[in-house]
């Protein structure tokens, strides 16, 4: 009996340190995007998690490294999402004119949001400090979403709906350079808060449609 109460208080310590490790990952999350790198307090990340600072640095050593868990389980999140964009748009897509405003229009919508505007700006405060993180960020987040988006791309050729494409990847980079720069950049430099006019967003979706189609689209699409 005492064997197996034991092991009940040993499974329920097990499955409350994975909980710990959450708590304290939203909880930092919130913080660093909020106070940036410099600015985030190890004493408000604890308290915030509802946990103590001892078991904030148990769990992830010291601030750097708490840095580094956020930025890079945000990539492998970001990278997820925008791979089911494509999917949800390009993949069987008859039009393609309907499939790339559907994907601008997409991606405006995600990479646009207010978390995700914060995190891009916080890695990219951070990129001289913490090189291999941020880099890393870039590489496995949306490096490997535009070289996704490149596949799919020539998936739409191979269909017929798009000339052929000799280089992939910078016709996603185009495609998303069409739809994202102006968003983006004033974001970064106006700050969040300073949100789009009414129909702004779904203007620049389909104009970013019809200048990719001018450069890649067949006769029948690019019109």
């Amino acid at each position: 009996m005492i064997f197996r109460m034991e092991r009940v208080e040993q499974a329920e310590i097990e499955g409350r340190t994975p909980r710990k490790r959450r708590a304290i990952l939203a909880a930092a999350t919130e913080v660093f995007l909020s106070h940036g790198y410099l600015g985030a307090s190890m004493d408000e990340v604890a308290a915030k998690a509802g946990v103590s600072k001892q078991t904030v640095y148990k769990q992830f050593e010291n601030k750097e490294r708490l840095f580094a868990e956020i930025v890079l389980g945000t990539s492998d999140q970001l990278l997820d999402g925008l791979q089911q964009a494509y999917v949800d748009t390009l993949e069987g897509a008859a039009d393609a004119r309907e499939a790339l405003r559907a994907l601008a229009h997409r991606l405006l919508q995600s990479l646009t949001a207010d978390s995700v505007l914060q995190l891009r700006r916080l890695v990219i405060a951070e990129a001289d400090r913490f090189p291999e993180v941020c880099g890393a960020w870039f590489n496995s987040g949306f490096e490997k979403s535009l070289d996704a988006l490149g596949q799919a791309l020539t998936r739409l050729s191979d269909r017929g709906l798009l000339k052929r494409l000799d280089d992939p990847t910078l016709a996603a980079y185009q495609f998303a350079g069409l739809v994202m720069y102006k968003p983006m950049n004033r974001a970064m430099f106006a700050g969040t808060r300073q949100r789009p006019k009414p129909g702004e967003l779904e203007k620049l979706a389909d104009q970013a449609a019809e200048v990719f189609l001018a450069a890649y689209g067949l006769e029948r699409s690019a019109r």
